[in-house]
């Protein structure tokens, strides 16, 4: 092979692998943001009745409707008396993946930064967080965070476990992390006093589904 078909090889071989690197790292290291989530129209209108039956009117605060269709304000622009009760009241809460990421996406910086996935009993977050440009080494470059927790309902009571926490696409050791990693927090901290086990005392049901998370509430 003649000299210069070589230095061609090595010239060509140079370019692929920087070419593949900058697409590397510029598509999974050093991600700048994310393309929020649209929804269509009969999604848009699923998830506003999901956001009203919690009592949260994303697009119209001062207008809500309830489940009749009937106006809760009042000639007078006031919103109307209601007397309490919890009778035919639901206990359930339920979004799918594009639901939430959806949700994120009305603050389109955050939505840019965050995303949620949902799988078979767990729950992905990836999060980008940008340094400033005087930050050592790294500095102006944007760092990739990656959880994953598990959820899930056994035994009568939840399950919650963190799978782990990774950089860059680097699994962070467990030992930083406390030694939590793939420890059911609800088994190890519901015992005492404190959250978790109240948390774990509140739940009838945990469901995460392909694309889906529903949660039972008790009574």
């Amino acid at each position: 092979m003649h000299w210069t078909h070589v230095l061609l090889i090595v010239l060509l071989t140079i370019v692929v692998t920087v070419a593949g690197t900058y697409w590397v790292l510029t598509t999974y290291i050093f991600v700048s943001s994310f393309k929020p989530v649209a929804l269509n129209d009969k999604e848009e209108k699923t998830l506003q009745a999901k956001l009203h039956m919690l009592g949260y009117d994303a697009q119209s605060p001062s207008r809500i409707m309830n489940d009749q269709g009937n106006d809760e304000i009042d000639e007078s622009g006031f919103l109307k008396p209601e007397r309490y009760t919890e009778q035919g009241a639901r206990r359930e809460i339920s979004f799918t993946e594009r639901e939430m990421n959806a949700l994120l996406a009305k603050n389109t910086e955050l939505a840019q930064k965050l995303a949620i996935d949902l799988a078979e009993d767990l729950v992905s977050a990836k999060l980008l967080i940008p340094l400033d440009a005087d930050f050592p080494v790294l500095g102006g470059k944007t760092l990739r965070f990656n959880a994953g927790i598990g959820m899930a309902f056994q035994n009568d009571k939840p399950v919650i476990i963190l799978k782990g926490v990774s950089i860059m696409g680097i699994p962070i050791p467990n030992a930083w992390l406390g030694g939590l990693k793939n420890i059911d927090m609800v088994s190890e901290f519901g015992v005492d006093p404190g959250f978790w086990k109240s948390f774990a005392e509140g739940v009838d049901d945990i469901q995460v589904t392909e694309g889906k998370i529903n949660i039972k509430l008790k009574e």
